[in-house]
């Protein structure tokens, strides 16, 4: 469950840094757009952040790096 919230919020990223490159060729500098499309990025990333933070204190993502 955890995991497809990651890969969730991973695509919603994604699609958040598409509309802003579409709002900055289209739009020209004429409205606000291209900010909010990038705020909500960046919500989006530390909300991903947080969940793999939580993810791996509660135990529920592990890593089996050989290092």
């Amino acid at each position: 469950m955890l995991k497809a919230a990651i890969v969730l919020m991973l695509l919603a990223t994604v699609a958040s840094l598409f509309s802003g490159l579409f709002f900055l060729v289209k739009d020209d500098g004429r409205s606000d757009r291209l900010v909010k499309a990038l705020t909500v990025r960046v919500i989006l990333a530390a909300l991903t952040l947080g969940l793999v933070a939580w993810g791996f204190y509660s135990g529920q993502l592990t890593s089996r790096a050989p290092w």
